[in-house]
């Protein structure tokens, strides 16, 4: 139990400085006059971080101990508080923004890469109940990092480095619940798998989605899409070498892509919300609202079991029910006019997603047991990655995109007065670009407290394109319901949905 509180706390604190970060995107905006794109770039790297941690932490924790990956994660959240309070200059900032928040995901990854082989180890008769609780501490973090940014932030005006430093205390009590611990092996390491039989699930399939994702970062990163091309191929080459060119398992293959709109539905869009809400009412609603979908989140994560008890739902069940909840959450969300309305939408929307992230784990844990810790790191990195590339930069065009639209629609000649220095676009597509609004003059127009008409045209352009942002964020959960009842569909064909060990054999 020490060890799932450990692993609890260290979660915590990836959560702690997420929310403290998403809180302080208008900081940014209004010091920096980065854009909605840029900041979503920057969010991004606060995932894509992760998905290197993970993977990298996956791959090799069966072999070297979790210990040396706790020292190594500790290491890491260090180094990035120090980058990123180097940040100072619109000329430095995104940079050293960048790669602090890159590092900073990174060391969360590499804990996750811990904690969820270690749970799920721990408590092999009911994965889905313990990782669960584990992942009530992403929330749990959210909350309290939340509370802090509004307390520093808008009550005492405190600067964005000390908020962001808050992330620092629970990093050095998981350090001492770590401490001295014996930390066990998992089942497959336990019987003495290899590597390239913990990998053969993953096979070509599995590693495909991996490797596109990776070739999509390294071609951003470069500013060459053709170079992340490159190394994405050569990437490929060698999973196909290290599986001994196995297909590997649909159903793993499926679960990838299911996670990596898990990753952009839910991490991307708790990125952005506060900004988005305390745009659309005020800064401290938004930070109420926030608050109130985590605390849903928290609370609801301890009650998985009772509720595959009680309502006879499989994890699979479970997916596809919170997939249709999230996506009736996001729709009735872009069209929230009152603060009432919000908590209603934002509320089912929390109902929605609160499943999502451990049982995905969990349902990896019951039918691939054989893949040790690098399946279910896998999926991770790739739902991380997804969130960083996909869903939070994608929202942050979406921002750009419709309300540059809307307000090119309404003044042709005002949104050439408004509009950002240089182009956007999504995924490095030359057919995607558009101009959104520069982020300094959209922050001046907020924050101005007697609007000229001007302004109050910019401003409502600005939340026209929040919600038509949120619109189509509900079409992701919509994809993963129908991915969801096909498995459902799948696992009935074969006479249900059930966990497996090592004694009877690889799930399908």
């Amino acid at each position: 139990m020490r060890l799932l509180w450990a692993g609890f706390m260290a979660i915590l604190a990836a959560g702690v400085g997420f929310a403290i970060r998403g809180g302080i995107f208008d900081n940014w905006a209004k010091e920096f006059g980065f854009t909605a794109t840029q900041l979503g770039a920057i969010g991004g790297a606060g995932f894509s971080g992760f998905c290197f941690g993970i993977i990298l932490g996956g791959l090799i924790v069966d072999k070297i101990g979790y210990g040396k990956l706790v020292a190594l994660a500790l290491l890491g959240h260090i180094a990035s508080a120090a980058v990123t309070f180097l940040a100072s200059t619109p000329e430095n900032a995104y940079n050293f923004l960048y790669i602090g928040m890159f590092i900073f995901a990174f060391a969360n990854g590499t804990l996750e890469a811990v904690a969820n082989p270690l749970v799920a180890t721990l408590f092999p008769n009911n994965r889905t109940h313990y990782l669960n609780i584990l992942h009530a501490s992403w929330p749990a973090g959210m909350v309290l990092g939340t509370v802090a940014g509004w307390i520093l932030d808008d009550k005492l005006q405190v600067g964005w480095k000390t908020q962001l430093a808050l992330y620092l205390v629970p990093t050095a009590l998981y350090a001492l619940m770590f401490l001295g611990q014996k930390f066990p092996k998992s089942e497959a390491a336990e019987k003495g798998a290899s590597f390239v039989e913990m990998f053969k699930d993953v096979g070509l399939l599995g590693s495909a989605v991996a490797c596109f994702l990776l070739a999509k970062f390294f071609g951003g990163i470069l500013n060459n899409p053709m170079t992340g091309n490159i190394i994405g191929g050569v990437l490929m080459l060698a999973a196909a070498a290290i599986c001994r060119f196995s297909l590997g398992s649909i159903v793993l293959f499926v679960l990838f892509i299911a996670h990596a709109l898990v990753g952009a539905v839910e991490l991307g869009t708790d990125g952005w919300i506060q900004n988005i809400t305390g745009n659309l009412f005020n800064s401290e609603q938004g930070k109420y609202l926030f608050i109130w979908t985590s605390a849903i989140m928290f609370s609801l994560r301890f009650c998985a079991h009772w509720i595959e008890t009680n309502l006879k739902l499989t994890p699979v069940s479970l997916l596809f029910v919170c997939s249709v909840i999230a996506c009736v959450g996001l729709k009735l969300a872009s069209g929230m006019q009152t603060f009432t309305v919000a908590l209603l939408a934002l509320g089912v929307y929390a109902i929605g997603k609160t499943f999502f992230w451990p049982t995905m784990l969990a349902v990896v844990g019951d039918r691939f047991p054989q893949t040790g810790a690098v399946a279910m790191s896998i999926m991770g990195g790739i739902g991380m990655l997804s969130a960083g590339l996909i869903g939070s930069p994608g929202l942050g065009y979406c921002k750009d995109r419709f309300a540059a639209e809307e307000l090119k629609k309404a003044n042709s000649a005002l949104f050439e007065e408004y509009k950002a220095p240089k182009g956007s676009r999504f995924l490095d597509f030359p057919s995607t670009e558009i101009v959104g609004l520069d982020g300094k003059k959209l922050g001046e127009a907020k924050e101005a407290k007697e609007k000229t008409d001007n302004q109050k045209a910019v401003v409502t352009a600005d939340q026209f394109g929040d919600r038509r942002t949120l619109e189509a964020d509900s079409f992701i959960p919509a994809a993963m319901a129908a991915i969801y009842l096909l498995l459902f569909l799948y696992f009935k064909a074969i006479g249900g949905y059930k966990a497996v060990s090592l004694k009877e054999g690889a799930a399908s």
